[in-house]
């Protein structure tokens, strides 16, 4: 029995050992146990579920931490994606899951930030149901066009031009109603008073084949899965939403400098959480096994090759600072965007 078990025992209890009520040394023997099995984790396969398709941005980030990970822990540690309802059924899954230390979730400001102004109904509650355990990065949607449909377009201000000259008719797509390549839209069509049709998708990957085949005009895509697509000629890339370029594209402007809208940002961020109650030491463990990894060059460099910008403080307290406020200033954006999910 360690001392701060004891010290939480009774002095009268203490002073008479042989009154204890029956159940005392069983409840304590089990607490000592678990004690134990939580000294020994990891000992089986870890999970990092994710709410989106494999492919996403989301399922390629969960993989490369994964592999990490398993090499750390010396378990298999997997990418589970749980694609479905803006993300919400992955949140839920972990939200319910037991808390020890096998079951974690690859969150998105969409996820944790969004969907909580955007769904008048959630069955979590995305602060007190979650264990924070570390922020992995921010990362800016990228403005696409297909080249092939319109080669008129190869600036921002031409698709600016395109649409002021025909109001609603150019339509772009999203990876679904909330996401924040939708919301990225609605507040660029605010921002440049103009205005388009949003075409929501199930996922990353309809939503690049709807661009592919020219069913719609653009999209704003997350960074990391667009990449390919821009190195290899098949869409063209017009401008990044974040404050500055992306080093791994330099000849790309942002949106601010390529459509003459200062102040322009839009960005998501990307966490690792747990189910709340996770015990206090596998939670530290964890959060310093990350922190470390994506701190290293070779982790560092992989990070910006993707386009996404690691954190500088990316511990839990920080990570929940970063989310309250975001929610916030997303809830705003919603707001604003008219966007809504029953």
């Amino acid at each position: 029995m360690t001392l701060h078990r004891l010290a939480s025992i009774p002095a009268s209890l203490l002073a008479f050992p042989l009154i204890f009520p029956l159940g005392l040394p069983l409840m304590l023997g089990s607490a000592a146990a678990s004690a134990q099995d939580t000294a020994a984790w990891p000992q089986s396969t870890i999970a990092i579920v994710s709410g989106f398709p494999g492919g996403a941005a989301t399922d390629i980030y969960a993989r490369k931490l994964g592999a990490e990970l398993t090499r750390e822990y010396n378990v298999p540690v997997i990418s589970d994606n749980r694609p479905g309802a803006g993300g919400n059924i992955a949140s839920s899954l972990v939200a319910q899951a037991k808390p020890d230390g096998y079951t974690f979730l690859l969150g998105t400001a969409g996820t944790h930030a969004i969907n909580p102004a955007l769904y008048s109904k959630l069955q979590f509650d995305v602060v007190n149901d979650f264990s924070r355990i570390a922020l992995l990065g921010t990362l800016p949607n990228i403005l696409l066009v297909n080249p092939e449909k319109h080669p008129e377009i190869k600036t921002c201000q031409d698709l600016l031009n395109a649409a002021r000259k025909e109001p609603g008719k150019l339509n772009y797509a999203s990876t679904g109603n909330g996401a924040s390549g939708h919301l990225a839209g609605t507040q660029f069509a605010t921002a440049s008073k103009t205005s388009y049709m949003h075409i929501p998708y199930k996922g990353q990957g309809p939503a690049m084949t709807a661009l592919l085949s020219g069913e719609v005009d653009f999209f704003f895509n997350q960074s990391s899965p667009s990449l390919g697509a821009i190195q290899s000629g098949k869409v063209r890339a017009l401008a990044v939403t974040s404050a500055q370029r992306v080093s791994v594209l330099p000849n790309v402007p942002t949106v601010a400098e390529a459509c003459n809208l200062p102040g322009f940002e839009s960005t998501t961020w990307y966490g690792l959480l747990g189910p709340a109650k996770l015990p206090a030491d596998i939670q530290s463990r964890m959060s310093k096994s990350v922190l470390r990894i994506i701190n290293e060059d070779s982790f560092r460099q992989w990070l910006v090759s993707q386009a996404i910008q690691p954190i500088a403080d990316g511990g839990p307290v920080n990570f929940k600072r970063v989310q309250v406020a975001d929610m916030k200033s997303w809830a705003r954006i919603v707001k604003d965007s008219g966007a809504h999910v029953d």
